[in-house]
């Protein structure tokens, strides 16, 4: 009878654990998806962000190159051309970003910094451990108790 009952709990305690694991994978899987559609998110308000800059700073570069231009002209002075070059640079720059192919570049150069150069990516005295994060919390708390 013993063991028919020791049987019984041996399997319960099987479910539950094939259960707990199930749950936990699950866990995960939603919060990597949650944590993917906050990145997305952000990237899309970054791209959002720099297209909209591009407006305005398109405007200012548009004027500040025909003010410039008509200026040299008249004026008879070419050096009124040289603030359109880093300008110009600048308007480049965002629009490759809003809608260019610069996230695509950024995207494998670091897909190669990933799989070349990955010791550019730890952390400085490695990854803080529960210990390190308790005995700062600990020392933290002991500093604001004291004061």
């Amino acid at each position: 009878m013993g063991s028919f009952f020791s049987r019984a709990v041996d399997e319960s305690m099987k479910s539950q654990k094939e259960f707990m694991l199930m749950n936990s994978q699950l866990q995960l899987e939603r919060q990597i998806l949650m944590q993917n559609q906050m990145r997305e998110k952000q990237m899309a308000m970054q791209i959002a962000w720099t297209r909209e800059f591009l407006k305005y700073y398109g405007t200012f570069f548009s004027l500040a190159a025909l003010g410039l231009t008509a200026g040299a002209i008249k004026g008879k002075k070419p050096a009124l051309f040289v603030p359109i070059i880093p300008l110009g640079f600048v308007f480049a720059y965002q629009y490759d970003m809003g809608y260019g192919t610069l996230i695509h570049r950024m995207k494998g150069t670091a897909a190669d910094i990933l799989e070349k150069e990955s010791h550019l990516l730890e952390m400085p005295q490695g990854l803080p451990t529960f210990e390190l994060i308790e005995k700062a919390r600990k020392a933290q708390r002991k500093f604001f108790v004291e004061k």
